[in-house]
């Protein structure tokens, strides 16, 4: 039964903390010193959580309930309460729940689990100088065009270019989560297209070599178009499949559980299996609630029944300033076998295996698909972490020496 007024002002403590249950997970906790504090239980991602909403008699039944919906809300439109609150302290205001920096830095605490420390570091750093001093108390829903390109025109001038469009891709970022989670109507960014000057992202030299490949996995770590295609993105160098068999990847194919992505190759007609590393599982489990309730785990952008076209990730690259001639969807596998060989000292046969090629015994027979398996699982865990040391900055050795 709901609660009262006057029970609430009537609830005596005991020897132990007694609750008394309101409605829609809202409760009253007594302690036995007489303390009354609202509280809220609530689900997020399966997990059951609490939420302090004041205490009683400064909040009353009426405000505990408003701030019970308001909670709620949030938690309809894939926000954790909790985080909510963690980053209106951080940005000291609680009043602006709906500032620019408040919602900033709650889809940073989203999104930046999933990146490198330094990556990470550098994004706060870019809004916490570039954005938060001239923005970052504005309510998100009133910020104009005009005021957010005098704000990245400081960094114009500064002759930082890259930083400048950068700054305004992951501003554009912010304005689309604040957009899906109700928080505003309009993405300002997208009438400064074409408004600061043009910036033509530096070209990487022969991306087999570690060090040029690095700068890659950090394009694609900060690329900022849709989901499926970031993820596909992210993925493409963990697997180094065939870029045609990406993109037909499907979820039955898939078994999250095993670690195991198991297809039939089309080019040889065999039977092959793809070891999933710890990142890959992680990128496959982002994106699973995305594209999981139907066939292809890359769908294309306009009809969920087709696979992603063979032209969206290499469309992808080369907004980055990727072109051609530095990366391809092919060229993931060149890199993957290049490095395991030179710089991993990978046996050439577990290489073989996994790109799928033709292998054959002495007797000309193709070997199973699970020849090797168990080194094909260690190998592709340890390229999968050395890929994150290289995407992180780690020191790395060239393949040519001198290079």
């Amino acid at each position: 039964m709901a609660l009262t007024d006057v029970t609430v002002r009537n609830a005596k403590p005991n020897t132990k903390t007694v609750k008394h249950y309101d409605e829609r997970g809202l409760y009253l906790e007594v302690s036995p010193t007489g303390n009354k504090w609202w509280r809220l239980k609530y689900r997020f991602e399966g997990k059951e959580k609490r939420l302090a909403l004041g205490v009683y008699p400064d909040v009353s039944l009426k405000q505990a309930r408003d701030k019970r919906d308001a909670a709620r809300s949030l938690v309809a439109n894939n926000i954790d309460p909790s985080e909510n609150r963690k980053a209106q302290k951080s940005a000291r205001a609680e009043s602006a729940a709906n500032s620019f920096e408040v919602i900033a830095r709650e889809w940073f605490a989203k999104h930046s689990k999933n990146w490198v420390p330094n990556h990470s570091n550098r994004v706060i750093r870019l809004f916490e100088n570039n954005v938060f001093p001239w923005l970052g108390n504005r309510p998100i829903s009133e910020i104009t065009s005009p005021e957010l390109l005098a704000a990245v025109q400081r960094i114009e001038k500064r002759n930082a270019l890259e930083t400048a469009h950068r700054t305004l891709q992951y501003c554009g970022m912010v304005f689309r989560y604040a957009i899906a989670s109700g928080r505003a109507k309009n993405d300002p960014t997208v009438a400064l297209r074409g408004a600061l000057a043009p910036y033509k992202g530096t070209h990487f030299a022969a991306a087999t070599e570690p060090k040029d490949f690095a700068k890659i996995l950090r394009a694609i770590s900060s690329y900022d178009g849709t989901s499926i295609v970031a993820c596909a993105l992210r993925l493409a160098p963990l697997v180094f499949v065939r870029p045609g068999e990406l993109r037909h990847a499907e979820w039955a194919d898939i078994d999250l559980n095993a670690a195991e992505w198991r297809y039939t190759v089309t080019k040889t007609k065999t039977e092959h299996v793809v070891p999933l590393s710890r990142q890959a599982i992680e990128i496959l489990r982002e994106l699973k609630p995305i594209t999981g309730r139907g066939r292809f785990v890359f769908p294309s952008a306009r009809s969920n029944a087709r696979p992603m076209s063979d032209n969206a990730i290499l469309a992808a690259l080369r907004r980055m300033g990727i072109d051609k001639e530095e990366m391809s969807g092919h060229g993931f596998r060149a890199v993957a076998r290049t490095i395991l060989d030179e710089v991993l000292k990978v046996r050439p046969e577990y290489i073989e295996h996994q790109l799928a090629h033709a292998v054959r015994d002495a007797n000309g027979r193709a070997y199973n698909r699970t020849t090797h398996l168990p080194e094909r699982k260690k190998m592709m865990q340890d390229w999968a972490d050395y890929l994150d040391k290289l995407q992180d900055g780690a020191e790395v050795i060239p393949i040519r020496q001198g290079a």
